[in-house]
């Protein structure tokens, strides 16, 4: 096991991808009925891997950038976020195989990285 075995994964998806185009295409009933298959599917993924989970994290909103210049509105692709606990990168990477987030829901990718420590000086 490495020094740090603690990692982000950020879900990402397009709000103009294809897969969203075709979300947002389906019915009302489908959307609901797909929407609680992506559900019962998250459910079934975090009992599976609940012991490594360290934080569920959850979904996320609209973003503001703060930077030298101010603040800003932005947008990207990032729409939620879990922290997982694996011996390796691969290891937790490997958590997020066949997830719901692109095999159900229109997300189309998960990118896991290793947490670092904050280097002392």
């Amino acid at each position: 096991m490495s020094t740090n075995d603690t990692f982000l994964a950020i879900f990402l998806g397009s709000k103009t991808s294809p897969r969203m185009t075709a979300w947002n295409a389906l019915s009302e009933e489908e959307r609901r009925n797909k929407m609680q298959e992506g559900i019962t599917a998250w459910k079934a993924w975090v009992e599976k891997h609940h012991a490594a989970i360290v934080g569920m994290g959850g979904p996320l909103g609209k973003t503001k950038k703060v930077s030298e210049h101010g603040i800003e509105d932005i947008g990207n692709e990032m729409s939620g976020y879990t922290l997982v606990r694996a011996d390796s990168h691969e290891a937790a990477a490997k958590l997020f195989e066949k997830h719901p987030h692109f095999t159900v829901f229109p997300g189309h990718s998960v990118e896991v990285m290793p947490v670092l420590p904050i280097p002392s000086a």
